[in-house]
C-alpha cells in the first residue's frame, strides 16, 4: 500500500474505503508542495473535489 500512497516525489490522490461500513480516506500531495488527508465519506468527497479544482489535473506549476 505504502506505493500507492503519495508524496512529494510521487504526487498525486489515493482514495481507500475498505468496505462499504467503513470510512474512507484519502491523502493527496501536489507537485507546488499542497498536502491534505481526509478521513469520512463526506470529507473525502470534499477532499477529491478540491483536488480537481485545484490541483492534479487541473493545475499548473
Amino acid at each position: 500500500m505504502a506505493k500507492l500512497t503519495p508524496s512529494p516525489d510521487r504526487p498525486g490522490l489515493h482514495v481507500s474505503k475498505p468496505s462499504p461500513s467503513e470510512p474512507a480516506t484519502a491523502s493527496a500531495v501536489c507537485h507546488c508542495g499542497a498536502t491534505a488527508t481526509a478521513k469520512g465519506d463526506t470529507q473525502v468527497g470534499a477532499l477529491v473535489a478540491g483536488w480537481n479544482a485545484h490541483h492534479g489535473p487541473a493545475h499548473k506549476e
